[in-house]
């Protein structure tokens, strides 16, 4: 008895540090174009389309902040969040998928999002719509275009194209102004990242606005320079391994990355440089 009474507290101040943690989180609305917007909090990047067919949403950060996120979006639409879209499993970006599931929005997400999420999620918050390649959505004067990109942050990653307002959601297959997180673990590569910025930038032009899964709203030569950057970064990495340098030499190989972040830049970073070339070393060796 002692013993479910000690775990019982553990889980209850667990519960209650992760809740603190998010206490002082204020959610910004951005808006970007037409009806669409962008909100900020803690977590990854939150798109919203408002209009007369309801409110349709692009992630939902962390479980504690669903309350001041609803609010938030009820100051730009007094109609119900009908579907929301998982660009992909990671908590910043799905911890809210039960909250909002259960005021009633569907939850759409590619096929191994919720592969992935039924290993831990109930059942409520798992997505109820999913996709394996593309999916449409005609909802306020908008074609939603969502699709999926192969091996790149993660096995499940999907981009949001709003036609009408020439607006795109790339998750986190974009970290703009940074080095982007690869899951290697879950199905990334930095190849199928390459690929996916790749497949983005055709489907922009220069007037498109771009909310990144991280980082501030971007536009196209931003986009092209985050490309270019992983590119230069396979590269360089590739040329070294191809020269027989092991992961150690090429994790301290500051050279490899410092023309794009230096590691002083990115020492406090999620993702610092050598983190960076030690996720490139890695997957070209798992190819």
């Amino acid at each position: 008895m002692k013993y479910i009474y000690t775990l019982a507290f553990l889980s209850f101040s667990l519960i209650s540090c992760a809740q603190g943690r998010f206490d002082g989180v204020e959610i910004t609305v951005e808006p970007i174009r037409d009806n669409v917007y962008r909100l900020t909090g803690a977590g990854g990047n939150i798109g919203i389309s408002t209009g007369e067919d309801g409110v349709f949403m692009i992630d939902d950060q962390f479980a504690p902040l669903s309350k001041k996120i609803k609010k938030a979006i009820q100051t730009i639409s007094d109609k119900p969040i009908k579907f929301l879209v998982n660009t992909h499993f990671h908590g910043d970006h799905t911890g809210g998928n039960t909250n909002f599931a259960n005021t009633g929005a569907m939850i759409v997400a590619h096929d191994n999002v919720r592969k992935i999420l039924s290993e831990n999620e109930d059942a409520i918050g798992l997505p109820v719509i999913t996709f394996s390649e593309d999916a449409t959505f005609y909802m306020n004067g908008n074609d939603i275009f969502i699709t999926h990109v192969h091996h790149a942050h993660t096995d499940g990653d999907a981009m949001v194209y709003f036609a009408q307002s020439n607006v795109l959601h790339t998750g986190d297959t974009f970290f703009n102004g940074r080095f982007p997180f690869i899951d290697i673990n879950r199905g990334g590569s930095i190849d199928g990242d390459i690929a996916a910025a790749k497949k983005g930038l055709m489907l922009i032009n220069d007037a498109t606005k771009i909310i990144p899964g991280h980082g501030k709203l971007g536009a196209k030569v931003d986009y092209q320079k985050y490309y270019d950057m992983l590119v230069g970064i396979r590269d360089n990495v590739k040329q070294a391994l191809d020269q027989g340098k092991t992961e150690a030499e090429i994790t301290d190989m500051e050279s490899l990355t410092s023309e794009f972040f230096t590691d002083k830049a990115t020492a406090n970073d999620f993702i610092s440089g050598p983190k960076m070339r030690a996720t490139v070393y890695k997957s070209l060796l798992n190819q």
